[in-house]
């Protein structure tokens, strides 16, 4: 379960009118956050679904779902002399989830051929877990010769049915491989396995005095390998970029069982291609990663956390703007909630809200840095900018760790609160930031007059809401629903992808294509680079054994 704390008006330092904003701000203390308990509130399960029979828990097969897709007839059926093959190659029964000689294993597998939306659904009946690189070639070469295909599987917090089986695939799933290889504390610099779990990896760094680059809602499951396949973007991009700017060096298998041995710990190295960067992003469709070198920042000591409510999206713009002129370099997250998106959260926690009102929109505005009287400083100037101003309403300024954490859970309970009230059609989308959040209006009113939006069960559609990463102008449009219904998609695909295309925006900010955005991949992607991204998948993988129906 999420991390849940009631707060109070009387225990947040509140921002009032301009006129008695500095007193306050001056006289009371910042917030000093130390390395080894900079935790935030995430929610580390997976959102609770409605009450429902066990068939409908396990969810609709993705085979029936998308009848258009048929099983490719050049793959084989795994079979017992292949199950026997896999148990003395890796050994230990643990390691080996095996439904093709043993069908009591079913519910054991069932967990590998689902994801946590339970909208996608396999019939996968082997899992292997290897331990090592080796065993993750072996694997690969074996499967490539007897043209059995694979899925590789992190952590499984997807969106969109990207790791996942769609018919009998085999699932590679990579958890074994967890350990941290090695850290210099001097320059930073981290190898791991890429099935060790985020939010593992970033206290272990705690510990260091160093922070991973990357911060998920999902880091208390999701494996490093699959943020890497993904290119997961997250919280912390606005201060330390994506991972393809902090990934160094890339361990890989190809599915031929080729080890790309690429883990370089050098922050230069222009000697060729950087072939690295292929894997990052790629969903496992060209080969498995197995191990990554990433440069990792030094863990801010001051800690500083906000939160603002707005009238209009206009005014989160300009905020945005003026705490990048006055936060610049201690400016870690800058995130947009509206206010539909808190209304539900209150719904589902009751808790109460931080701020004495409600507002159209909300921010939530991070700064990180070494130095708690420079950042409180620049903070105060920046909280007196925006509210002399006007740009700013109401807002609210954390004192403590608990009142950070709190503070956060506003924005990250957003995801479990909309799991709790039934099934969400999500969007995770970048749009130029001027017309970002004119998505989230435009989907509502087509929602609307299609008559699927509504307060009554007759109406399929409860609410759209909209939340993101306003620092990288990532939005995720959430449409939330009483139940599934085949007219809401309809009346939300393509519609979307052809408002994102219109403004040249991108179909997948964060979570990738998958399953779910494969065919859409023409409204982000010009014929040019879809037919050069085909040529890299058969020069790579001309068995099209890895992660098959899926990305391109």
């Amino acid at each position: 379960m999420a991390c849940r704390h009631r707060s109070s008006t009387t225990t947040l330092a509140r921002l009032a009118k301009p006129a008695r904003l500095t007193p306050r701000l001056s006289t009371q203390p910042q917030v000093q956050s130390q390395v080894a308990s900079a935790v935030r509130c995430f929610s580390s399960s997976r959102p609770s679904q409605l009450k429902e029979t066990r068939c409908q828990q396990q969810g609709k097969f993705t085979s029936e779902t998308y009848p258009e897709l048929k099983r490719d007839s050049r793959y084989g059926q795994v079979t017992k002399e292949h199950v026997d093959y896999f148990k003395g190659l890796l050994g230990t029964e643990s390691a080996v989830i095996d439904g093709v000689t043993n069908e009591n294993a079913t519910d054991d597998i069932e967990p590998f051929n689902s994801d946590w939306m339970r909208k996608y659904r396999g019939h996968c009946r082997l899992v292997l877990k290897p331990s090592s690189t080796e065993e993750v070639s072996k694997i690969l070469k074996y499967c490539n010769d007897n043209k059995l295909a694979v899925v590789p599987q992190g952590g499984n917090t997807g969106l969109v049915g990207g790791s996942v089986p769609v018919f009998d695939e085999i699932v590679l799933n990579m958890g074994r491989m967890n350990n941290i290889h090695e850290f210099d504390e001097v320059s930073g610099i981290l190898t791991v396995e890429a099935g060790a779990i985020l939010e593992v990896v970033d206290q272990f760094l705690a510990s260091k005095g160093y922070i991973f680059p990357l911060d998920l809602g999902a880091k208390g499951s999701c494996h490093i390998g699959g943020n890497l396949s993904t290119n997961a973007g997250g919280l912390r991009l606005l201060r330390y970029g994506s991972l393809h700017g902090t990934t160094l060096g890339i361990e890989a298998v190809l599915p031929d069982g080729t080890v790309v041995d690429d883990l370089c710990k050098l922050r230069k190295n222009n000697t060729g291609y950087d072939i690295k960067q292929l894997f990052i992003g790629s969903e496992g469709t060209i080969g498995v990663i197995t191990k990554a070198v990433i440069q990792c920042p030094q863990r801010p000591k001051a800690q500083n956390v906000a939160l603002f409510g707005l009238e209009s999206y206009e005014a989160a713009q300009q905020a945005f703007r003026e705490a990048k002129g006055h936060l610049s370099e201690i400016l870690s997250a800058f995130e947009l909630m509206d206010g539909g998106s808190q209304a539900l959260v209150r719904q589902v926690t009751k808790k109460n809200s931080p701020l004495e009102g409600e507002y159209p929109f909300y921010c939530l505005i991070e700064t990180s840095g070494s130095n708690s009287d420079h950042d409180g400083e620049k903070l105060q100037t920046f909280l007196e900018d925006v509210m002399e101003k006007g740009i700013v309403v109401d807002g609210t300024l954390a004192q403590d760790e608990t009142q950070v954490r709190a503070l956060w859970s506003w924005r990250e309970g957003i995801t479990e609160a909309l799991g709790h009230l039934g099934g969400v059609y999500k969007y995770d989308v970048s749009i130029p930031l001027p017309e970002m959040y004119q998505l989230v209006e435009d989907t509502k009113a087509r929602v609307r007059e299609a008559g699927l939006l509504g307060d009554t069960d007759e109406h399929p559609v409860r609410a759209v809401v909209g939340y993101g990463h306003m620092g990288d102008a990532n939005l995720h449009l959430n449409v939330s629903t009483r139940r599934y219904d085949e007219r809401v998609e309809k009346c939300l695909e393509p519609f979307v992808y052809e408002w994102i295309s219109k403004r040249q925006g991108s179909i997948s900010a964060e979570h990738g294509l998958g399953l779910a955005k494969k065919k859409y991949i023409g409204y982000s992607r010009t014929p040019t680079m879809v037919g050069l991204m085909k040529q890299l998948k058969d020069l790579y993988d001309p068995n099209a054994i890895l992660n098959p129906y899926k990305y391109i």
